[in-house]
């Protein structure tokens, strides 16, 4: 470990600090981080821009986690122990190598804001639970590998922001019309042709974004520099740094999306 994330753990637990920014260190493990999982007053830990491959279940001993971001790492696997950090607001793992989410995943009762752009992920990835996810607020699945989106994310009822951007999706469920609180729905870069009926309720209040040229290539999943770090006191009323302004949704039965 390097002088100065040995500082960094240190300073964290003689002055109680509850935010550390590891973030571009060359962090290959979070194991060689002598200290880390002692800083159980930890609200804040972003390790961004490092070569994590993995994150190990002594995660789950930092238990007052409410942030915590491994944006543009490696991870190719989660824990199921993650689940058991029950204060966690903001979790990160946009730009990484999932293709699956563990088991009990959907056990964050306090998970506001989830990123997932960026992975390998489908809807065979999603664990039987992950719908419970009640309290979620903003949901980006974007730069993945979905056809089709689970009838259940209708009972993600406190979504404001949904984004599924260059994806694989040919339509959407119907449930999503019953997302009453939505305000932004990102979908362009797919196969949509029509959007279901139930959509045409939430036009007044919900924005879906212009239609772009879809990103396909991994290499240029990965050369995306893009870094969303979510704010710990509010919903970021912008979405993660790369996804179009959103145009208005337009009114009627159904929206053809280019």
């Amino acid at each position: 470990m390097s002088k100065s994330l040995k500082k960094l753990v240190e300073e964290s637990r003689e002055k109680s600090q509850p935010e550390v920014d590891m973030s571009d260190r060359g962090i290959s493990s979070m194991l060689d981080i002598s200290g880390l999982f002692s800083l159980a007053h930890l609200t804040q830990l972003v390790l961004s821009h490092n070569k994590l491959t993995a994150v190990p279940p002594n995660v789950a001993e930092l238990k007052n986690l409410e942030v915590l971001n491994f944006f543009n790492n490696q991870i190719e696997e989660l824990p199921t122990q993650i689940s058991s950090l029950q204060k966690l607001k903001h979790l990160n793992l946009g730009m990484n190598r999932l293709s699956a989410l563990p088991r009990g995943f959907g056990s964050l009762p306090a998970l506001e804001v989830l990123d997932l752009t960026y992975n390998n992920l489908s809807e065979n990835s999603l664990p039987g639970n992950f719908f419970y996810l009640t309290t979620l607020r903003a949901l980006y699945l974007s730069d993945n590998d979905f056809e089709v989106l689970p009838p259940d994310i209708g009972k993600l009822t406190k979504l404001q922001i949904l984004s599924l951007r260059d994806n694989d999706l040919i339509s959407l469920p119907k449930e999503t019309g019953e997302l009453a609180q939505l305000k932004e729905l990102h979908i362009q870069g797919n196969r949509l042709t029509v959007l279901p009926p139930e959509l045409a309720s939430m036009a007044a209040t919900c924005r879906r974004t212009r239609s772009l040229p879809r990103r396909t290539t991994t290499s240029r999943r990965r050369s995306a520099g893009s870094l969303w770090r979510p704010k710990t006191d509010e919903l970021s009323a912008a979405p993660p740094s790369g996804l179009a302004v959103p145009a208005a949704l337009s009114p009627g039965p159904s929206v053809s999306v280019q």
